[in-house]
């Protein structure tokens, strides 16, 4: 028997053409399950790279790798900003100022973090002003006494670029300054919407202003640092310290989101592991069909053992519909897989506006949308492995088929 006609039998057992074999009914079922616990694999692996990638590359982006601080306000900070750019893992160095304030218009009153910031579109904080309209940008860029407010403070306050916003900045008391309560009003002149948690706590004024209201004169609060490793932030920001004045300390994202990070990626380990588990599903039903295929076609094989055909050909039958079984499942399964993760974010977004639910709320969640990252690699990973499940699963059933006694099986016939 040739390799062409072990792959016809394989097929017409696999397949036949709607003529209603159980062979055929029993590999579809086989299939649909490889198909469904793939797509869903490839989905949800999808789904998890995509947090990944906007947690690294969006909210990291925003946020500094090292901030820099003092237990003093930080006066000259240009020297020690020029210190600090020397480090060979330092991108960008800047200055901020930072005090708790009360945002109230009318009778909406807000807490916020407000900061102070140099913001352009080609300084260190280029990253912000990509979340902003260029309009608005300039029209913050030309008003001393603006401010930029995340989209949902702005909404909880009710108030739109154009209108006005008392600050109310509590009273300090240090051993060199003494200042009472300040009230200072502000313009709010843009609406920074990034999508992610800072939305929902994101003020920000100029430098100078900051530096006014805070009463810290030429001083601020600390520097932004910005690295070239996100991952080797406390190497950097230790090294940055004893490069620094004593009096100096940093913290740095890990300190801050790293808890989230590392969520991430456990939920996607663990994910993974249980949708790795449904494909061993799938593959033991290939087994559990394949051995009924064999129950099935008893006589066919021993009609075939008859004629003289080798137990190893009769084994090589039922491995090959494991292969086809397998690389149907794989097609399809990653061709849907593909494609639901394509639609997804779209397909979210829908039934939040037609259910009227926001599914993911920076509240609770890093961003306010479904991120999706399709990686090649995880395909190639997903596929190769149902495949070489798909072929290790007709190894027994094929070793079953090839052990048939012809004589026994003829004669119950």
């Amino acid at each position: 028997m040739r390799s062409a006609e072990i792959l016809g039998i394989a097929r017409r057992y696999t397949f036949a053409f709607g003529k209603g074999y159980l062979s055929t009914f029993l590999s579809m079922l086989s299939m649909a399950g490889l198909v469904l616990a793939i797509a869903l694999l490839i989905i949800v692996l999808s789904v998890m790279n995509g947090f990944d990638k906007e947690m690294r590359e969006r909210i990291l982006g925003l946020v500094p790798h090292v901030t820099v601080y003092s237990h003093l306000p930080i006066s000259q900070w240009q020297e020690k900003a020029a210190t600090i750019s020397a480090h060979p893992d330092v991108r960008s160095v800047s200055a901020f100022t930072q005090f708790d304030a009360l945002l109230m218009r009318g009778a909406d009153i807000e807490t916020a973090r407000v900061i102070g910031l140099a913001i352009d579109e080609r300084g260190s904080e280029a990253n912000l002003a990509k979340h902003i309209q260029p309009q608005e940008l300039a029209n913050f860029s030309e008003d001393p006494k603006g401010m930029i407010l995340g989209k949902a403070i702005a909404e909880k306050l009710r108030i739109v670029p154009g209108d006005k916003v008392t600050l109310l900045i509590p009273g300090t008391v240090r051993s060199e300054l003494a200042q009472g309560a300040q009230y200072e009003t502000v313009t709010l002149r843009a609406t920074l919407n990034t999508g992610t948690e800072l939305d929902q706590s994101a003020a920000l004024v100029h430098l100078g202003l900051a530096a006014k209201v805070a009463g810290l004169g030429e001083a601020v609060s600390g520097l932004r640092v910005s690295t070239g490793d996100l991952f080797d932030v406390s190497r950097i920001g230790w090294e940055l310290v004893n490069n620094l004045p004593t009096g100096f300390y940093v913290t740095n994202w890990m300190m801050t989101h790293g808890n989230l990070y590392s969520a991430i990626q456990l939920s996607r380990d663990l994910i993974s592991i249980l949708l790795f588990s449904i494909i061993g599903v799938a593959a033991f039903n290939v087994v559990s069909s394949l051995v009924l295929v064999v129950f099935d076609k008893r006589g066919d094989i021993a009609i075939l053992r008859t004629l003289g055909i080798s137990r190893f050909k009769i084994a090589s039958i039922f491995v090959a519909q494991g292969a086809m079984i397998g690389c149907v499942g794989v097609v399809v399964g990653s061709s849907l897989g593909i494609l639901g993760s394509l639609v997804i974010t779209d397909l979210v977004g829908a039934l939040e506006i037609i259910l009227d639910v926001n599914f993911l709320n920076t509240d609770v969640y890093p961003v306010s949308f479904l991120p999706v990252e399709v990686l090649s690699g995880d395909i190639i990973f997903v596929s190769g492995t149902a495949f070489a499940m798909c072929i290790l699963a007709a190894i027994y059933p094929a070793l079953r088929a090839s052990r048939l006694a012809p004589a026994s099986v003829l004669n119950q016939e």
